[in-house]
């Protein structure tokens, strides 16, 4: 398919609503079509939850979707676009909810995934489709989006910059020591780590010089977590949980030395900010969602697994195959991260002052 603008077109509306990590997956793409075309208009249809991680970026006009509003928050952004016609609707949202949402989105072209990758029907509701088929990463997956349109530099990069509010706040928590920063929940507890291994991943780190931090969100769940992480500890550490908002969180993550994060917005969130990020991984294939610049830094065991399960080699499964079990994280062992974390202070190492 020819590139749909052969110079940059006036404006553009992107669909994506969710989650956390697809979100900062998303800033890549559409910072690469504002560095070729500064002037074309951008429109982002964002979630809620979503919407304040991005609010600050420059560039960008966010319209919110409350799905929790339902239909009455769908007609909230149809009112909010109300007689626009964009050049082209970026259609990146798989579910069948967002694919509704884009029918009172006016555009010329309306580009979606390919049939092969769009469920939901999502390629009902598109008139042009990226050609990508071989991507393994969402981060690549979506540049196929930007390149679809003309874009010619699709080597993905950030630009999320921490307020100098946003940065007082996280010395004010973290002072000026090199900081392990555990973010120990996922969406849902079956991808989770045990807390005691976690407490044996701060422990070792505390040994080694850094000081041990943990956040989350503010859920009864996530507390408990941090609480059981913390009692099964030898040392101390700062509980954060439930004290920050999105914007408060990145500003800690991009001040911390290192990031330890299961399958969540936070593993994504250190991405953007180039900070170091152990990710552990079992139910989600690492290689497509994983954090994208620490791919050498992964704990997985989503292939022995997957495999298992599904009784076929990796290679021959489908790219978004997921494995099922509430004990699969357990087979990720606490050498297996304290080697990562070993190898992360060999190239990263602690200041002696700061020891």
């Amino acid at each position: 398919m020819p590139a749909l603008f052969q110079h940059a077109p006036q404006s553009l509306c992107l669909l994506r609503l969710s989650a956390i990590g697809d979100v900062c997956h998303a800033v890549a793409m559409v910072q690469a079509i504002q560095r070729q075309w500064p002037s074309t208009q951008i429109t982002w249809v964002i979630g809620k939850v979503e919407a304040p991680l991005i609010a600050p970026l420059p560039g960008i006009r966010l319209v919110v979707f409350d799905k929790k509003a339902g239909l009455k928050g769908m007609r909230s952004v149809w009112a909010a676009l109300k007689g626009q016609h964009f050049d082209a609707l970026i259609h990146m949202q798989l579910a069948l909810r967002a694919s509704v949402l884009s029918m009172g989105i006016k555009a010329k072209y309306r580009l979606g995934f390919n049939r092969e990758r769009a469920k939901e029907g999502q390629w009902l509701f598109t008139n042009r489709k990226i050609e990508d088929t071989e991507s393994k990463h969402v981060v690549d997956s979506f540049m196929a989006f930007a390149k679809a349109l003309g874009v010619s530099d699709t080597n993905p990069q950030w630009q999320m910059p921490i307020s100098d509010e946003e940065q007082a706040f996280a010395k004010s928590k973290l002072g000026t020591q090199p900081t392990l920063l555990i973010a120990p929940a996922a969406s849902k507890d079956e991808r989770n780590w045990l807390p005691e291994r976690y407490a044996q991943v701060a422990d070792f780190a505390h040994q080694q010089g850094l000081q041990i931090a943990i956040c989350g969100g503010p859920s009864e769940r996530e507390k408990a977590l941090a609480q059981q992480i913390i009692s099964a500890m030898q040392y101390d550490a700062l509980n954060l949980v439930g004290q920050t908002s999105l914007r408060q969180l990145l500003a800690l993550i991009a001040q911390a030395h290192v990031v330890l994060a299961p399958d969540s917005g936070p593993a994504h969130m250190a991405t953007t900010q180039g900070t170091p990020v152990i990710g552990l991984y079992g139910h989600s294939n690492p290689k497509r969602t994983g954090p994208y610049s620490a791919q050498q830094w992964l704990v997985s065991v989503y292939a022995q697994h997957v495999e298992a399960q599904h009784q076929k080699p990796l290679e021959a499964l489908p790219w978004s195959t997921r494995v099922k079990g509430a004990h699969i994280m357990q087979d990720i062992s606490v050498d297996a991260v304290t080697e990562k974390l070993s190898d992360i202070l060999n190239i990263h190492p602690i200041h002696p002052t700061h020891a």
